[in-house]
């Protein structure tokens, strides 16, 4: 079993649960985000207000069995952000679990502990939840892998809601191989269509999001191996993604963080009401914000997001990858200040939104470091086309960061 003090502040309580003897993921171990039902287990979703008001669970939440099932084993459940709302992996209760990557900056949120414990090598599986970039943004941030699904293919079935519009259960690795059997054990495979994934669409709009240094290091490690990554998927291709619509920013980050926070006090404002939770920094602000969105604002944000949805469709077809920066910069320093940290967050989810307005499959692949911190690439598919990214992600690792 591993040895779970080389990740400190990476867990919560006590979980172990075997797995069945046989299986594609026999042998392998996985840790879990608070947000998943473990039977036996309360479930606190970050928050110590929710673990006092919900019961222990009396089943496995669906992405836990099938792990279970597959043969891999539990070895923990992780600290979270608080309520899953906030990318930045620092919980005003439980503290903040150490990014084993670097060391004195945040490990990114909300599957903070889940993403830390995979890099740390506490496990070889983490299971995670992304909602508007909680796997994407700590698989950046903590340099792993990390794959958020096409919306609705993984079942949620025994996870806490958030936005259930945007919410996917999504997983990290270490290594590329078990990212994609995860994959093969997670996925819906009814919901699949295949796609011939050979067209690179390089994203300028986002890559215009983030710091010269991160995009740096991304053209670099792409440009180190280009003839091969082109043999794969042609030459890269620049595209505008949200010109036309008003931009990732303001435009799409206004859609995305209005409908979202629409969908999150219908989801929670009742509980909010009734218990009246001592929420952290950050957390007390977006509830509040989110309990003052209006219908109009989220008919206005639905018209946005169909709009979205729409182009990066036009965009990628059956055939196309979209390249972005995964976050626009290495992960900020612990104790940023608020102000600083919330500059950071809009130009963040203005990139995490593309993939959660549209439902599209997203994957991270930690390719290159400034200054020894880690940055990602972020590719992203068409939707149904998760099995096809995920093999792609294998070869492309191969490529940029051999073993």
């Amino acid at each position: 079993m591993a040895d779970r003090s080389r990740c400190q502040g990476a867990y919560i309580g006590d979980v172990q649960v075997s797995g069945a003897s046989t299986g594609p993921l026999q042998g392998l171990t996985a840790v879990v985000k608070d947000c998943f039902d473990v039977k036996g287990h309360c479930t606190g979703n970050g928050s110590p207000a929710w673990l006092a008001s919900h019961p222990p669970a009396d089943k496995y939440a669906a992405a836990v069995q099938a792990l279970l099932d597959a043969g891999a084993t539990i070895i923990g459940k992780n600290v979270m952000d608080e309520m899953a709302y906030s990318l930045a992996g620092e919980n005003a209760h439980y503290g903040t679990p150490v990014n084993p990557a670097a060391p004195g900056r945040i490990p990114g949120g909300s599957s903070s502990g889940t993403a830390a414990a995979v890099a740390a090598g506490d496990a070889d599986i983490g299971l995670g939840g992304d909602t508007g970039g909680s796997v994407r943004v700590p698989a950046c941030h903590c340099g792993i892998l990390g794959f958020r699904p096409t919306h609705g293919r993984v079942s949620l079935a025994g996870a806490v809601p958030l936005a259930p519009s945007f919410d996917t259960a999504g997983w990290f690795a270490r290594e590329a191989g078990v990212l994609r059997q995860v994959g093969g054990v997670l996925l819906n495979p009814s919901t699949r269509r295949p796609a011939q994934l050979q067209r690179l669409l390089v994203a300028t709009d986002a890559f215009a999001l983030a710091e010269q240094a991160t995009v740096a290091a991304l053209y670099a490690a792409l440009s180190a191996r280009i003839e091969e990554v082109a043999a794969l998927l042609g030459r890269p291709e620049e595209v505008d993604v949200a010109g036309s619509l008003g931009g990732l920013h303001p435009a799409w980050f206004d859609a995305f963080r209005q409908h979202q926070a629409f969908e999150i006090w219908q989801q929670h404002g009742e509980w909010v009401a009734k218990n009246d939770p001592d929420f952290g920094p950050g957390i007390k602000e977006r509830f509040a914000m989110a309990a003052g969105i209006t219908r109009q604002q989220l008919e206005a944000a639905a018209e946005r997001r169909a709009a979205a949805r729409q182009r990066l469709a036009s965009l990628l077809g059956s055939d196309g990858v979209l390249a972005l920066p995964t976050a626009p910069a290495p992960a900020p320093l612990l104790n940023t200040p608020a102000a600083e940290l919330d500059a950071f967050r809009t130009s963040l989810i203005s990139l995490t939104c593309i993939a959660g307005l549209s439902g599209f499959p997203q994957v991270n692949l930690p390719i290159a470091e400034v200054e020894g911190l880690p940055v990602g690439l972020g590719l992203i598919g068409p939707p149904g086309s998760d099995e096809d990214l995920l093999q792609l992600t294998e070869q492309l690792m191969a490529l940029l960061r051999p073993a």
